[in-house]
């Protein structure tokens, strides 16, 4: 899958998405620029990237914060195209440090888009990550794109928010082309196992949590609330392989080749499974045991959560591919390479 662009800049593009999407664009021939400040990202990641690509990359260690400098970068490269990964990401920390959650996400993004509508790159193409979160608690499942939006968490709330300046922006100014990819759960890892989720501190995220229980460098897993309306009581979730992922990104730009405004996605893989679940799974995967005790709920959890992904597989011409299986499974090769 190609696309007519040229020069492509990832914001937050050292981080567990960014980088393998930087793998995916990279292989597809593409020419990417990582824009990044490292807060919740490695820089080695980048030499890794290089190592599975073998190709050098352009890194620019800067805040998305600041305006001037991303104009700089944007002009400087040529840039025709932004992925923004860059924002903090956490639901349960969101909670604790909203205003940092807001600065960070919303506040940078505007500066984003203020430094692309002063650089020179018109058609303004912009992929966005957003998040299953934007629909809050479901009123219906599978969650298709027209579902009513409701974030209950602060995290959730600055997606929203940064979807709605998407389109007052897009409505204001026909020259913008923007998909916001509405994710659901990425997990999983490259099979060369160089990268894959490594969070800085304790992991806020399901399978790297499993992982580095699994591996004995966490002693149990917390399982948040076993009391849910759910098959077993506890959450469930649509996860999707991070590779997956990334080709998703790759179909939008192709899509927005063609199609100018706001155009808005899920990227799912349409079924849910269990915090209990994915447990038994990855223990089938690394052959080790998962330790885990029941905690109560988390403020701003949802029940189930999982996508209606029709709209993707029409229109960009996308499905996600990889199972249970090999998210398990990916995500256990990584973390024996990281230990």
């Amino acid at each position: 899958m190609q696309t007519t662009v040229k020069n492509i800049l990832l914001t937050g593009g050292a981080g567990y998405i960014g980088s393998h999407t930087a793998v995916t664009l990279t292989e597809a021939e593409q020419r990417i620029f990582i824009f990044d400040n490292f807060c919740n990202s490695r820089p080695e990641t980048i030499q890794k990237i290089q190592t599975i690509t073998g190709q050098d990359l352009t890194v620019i260690q800067g805040d998305i914060r600041d305006t001037a400098r991303l104009q700089q970068t944007m002009d400087a490269h040529q840039i025709d195209a932004v992925i923004h990964f860059a924002g903090l990401k956490a639901v349960g920390e969101s909670a604790a440090i909203p205003l940092e959650y807001y600065a960070n996400n919303v506040q940078g993004t505007i500066s984003l888009l203020q430094a692309m509508q002063a650089a020179q790159c018109v058609p303004r193409t912009l992929v966005f990550s957003s998040s299953a979160t934007v629909y809050g608690d479901p009123q219906y499942l599978p969650i298709d794109e027209k579902h009513p939006t409701s974030a209950t968490n602060p995290y959730g709330r600055t997606k929203l928010h940064i979807e709605e300046i998407l389109a007052d922006l897009a409505r204001s100014d026909a020259s913008w082309r923007i998909a916001c990819l509405r994710y659901f759960n990425p997990v999983g890892a490259h099979p060369s196992g160089l990268i894959g989720e490594n969070p800085n501190g304790l992991p806020n995220n399901l399978m790297p949590f499993v992982a580095q229980v699994a591996a004995g460098k966490l002693k149990q897993l917390k399982v948040f609330g076993n009391d849910y309306d759910t098959p077993d009581g506890t959450g469930v979730r649509d996860y999707i392989h991070v590779l997956d992922l990334a080709q998703g990104h790759l179909a939008a730009l192709n899509y927005l080749n063609a199609h100018g405004g706001l155009h808005t996605f899920n990227l799912g893989t349409g079924r849910g499974y269990s915090v209990l679940e994915m447990i038994r799974a990855f223990e089938a995967a690394s052959a080790r045991p998962v330790p885990f005790h029941i905690a109560p709920r988390r403020a701003g959890d949802i029940a189930s959560c999982y996508a209606s992904t029709e709209l993707a597989q029409t229109e960009l011409k996308w499905t996600a591919l990889r199972d249970l299986q090999e998210m398990c499974e990916s995500s256990w090769n990584f973390q024996r390479h990281a230990q």
